[in-house]
């Protein structure tokens, strides 16, 4: 079970929306969103509805501005609540339809590139649990969530190129 609520303006003033699943429209319910508070669970927050454009990964916590989110505007659209797992397992591929090396991690890896020398993820097939990769080392630039499935090529989990820098699982820290 999650909880998140979305408040218009800064500071968690202004109109706000509770919210405990996914929604995939939001509009009705609020026009802009400038700060956060999660109560639990981990959510994926996307700027366009259905679960499109930019992604954000929010744990527990308050931010009380959009940029706390790495958000670039003030525009939240639709939102997915990530069922928590036991176990996360995921499996990297330097070539599309799992093809060429192949590295697996269990773990958060703040850095692809230094950890398995791979420059680009062409493919990932993710066994367990739930994922978020940024295309940034340490937990920066845009960020794509990847559930349990087989991810043939980069456009499958929204990317438009091949840029993977970190992954962290998709845990509620508390």
């Amino acid at each position: 079970m999650g909880k998140i609520t979305f408040y218009e303006d800064r500071s968690f003033q202004g109109r706000c929306y509770e919210c405990n699943s996914d929604c995939p429209n939001l509009q009705t319910y609020f026009s802009r969103c400038n700060s956060i508070r999660v109560d639990s669970g981990c959510w994926m927050l996307y700027e366009r509805p259905n679960y499109q454009g930019h992604q954000y990964f929010l744990r527990r916590g308050e931010y009380p501005d959009y940029q706390q989110w790495m958000g670039l505007s003030d525009s939240i659209r639709s939102c997915r609540l990530i069922p928590q797992a036991s176990s996360h397992r995921i499996r990297l591929y330097e070539r599309e339809d799992h093809k060429g090396l192949m590295s697996e991690l269990s773990d958060d890896c703040p850095s692809i590139q230094d950890r398995f020398h791979l420059s680009e993820v062409r493919s990932v097939h993710v066994l367990e649990g739930s994922w978020v990769l940024y295309e940034m080392p340490n937990y920066r630039g845009r960020q794509y969530l990847l559930r349990p499935q087989e991810y043939r090529r980069p456009q499958e989990w929204g990317a438009m190129d091949a840029k993977a820098g970190s992954l962290r699982r998709a845990v509620d820290l508390y």
